[in-house]
């Protein structure tokens, strides 16, 4: 039996993306120690920035899928904590400057949530390992859970941000006033990545799209 390592398995979850951010779950500083032991049964510590986030399960579930995608892995199991308490501080180098470019890009007008009627472009496709991605235009992907395509899917161009949120807590079961402060950070993040448009919005995404 082949033996597997905690690198192993952290360079496998390099490709696991934050739900709310562009960027993977290591960068992010979220993963707070893996154990392997001599069985190949892998333990995971991890937290979340936020303790109300709404994709939890999802995430666990894209976490413990990249870990049993190193060959060996047995058993995974993912234990979230909350001490000590996620910042910015536990970022890697690279993910704090992913952060600082994407907030060095003009930034678009906020968006009037009474009247913005979201509308989902780009497409989505299954790689061969069963995740899915967003693609937009310009054929650059994002890795999506299947509550982040059931929202996009949900912005077609006739519901305002504030049903949105309403829909977005139905799919969640949480209460309203839990999920619109992530509503509009996924809102902003679609609209960035050149997933969503808004009428009456600037057209132009603030990222840079790799020719």
């Amino acid at each position: 039996m082949s033996t597997v390592t905690a690198q192993q398995v952290k360079e496998s979850l390099k490709q696991c993306m934050d739900p709310e951010v562009p960027i993977s779950i290591v960068d992010m500083g979220l993963i707070y120690g893996i154990d392997v032991s001599d069985s190949n049964d892998v333990d995971i510590k991890m937290t979340m920035t936020t303790q109300g986030c709404p994709l939890h399960e999802t995430l666990v579930q894209d976490v413990t899928r990249y870990a049993k995608k190193v060959s060996g892995v047995n058993n995974v199991k993912v234990n979230i904590v909350w001490d000590p308490p996620w910042s910015m501080d536990k970022m890697t180098e690279e993910g704090k400057a992913k952060i600082k470019n994407m907030g060095g890009q003009s930034t678009p007008a906020p968006l009037d949530y009474e009247i913005a009627m979201p509308q989902g472009v780009g497409k989505l496709v299954k790689q061969d390992d069963g995740s899915m991605v967003l693609a937009n235009d310009h054929d650059q992907g994002f890795l999506v859970n299947q509550a982040i395509i059931d929202f996009w899917k949900s912005c077609n161009g006739k519901r305002k941000i504030t049903e949105l949120v309403d829909i977005f807590a139905q799919q969640t079961g949480l209460k309203r006033t839990q999920v619109e402060k992530e509503v509009m950070q996924l809102l902003k993040q679609l609209n960035e990545g050149g997933l969503i448009v808004i009428p009456n919005q600037p057209e132009a995404p603030n990222v840079e799209f790799k020719r």
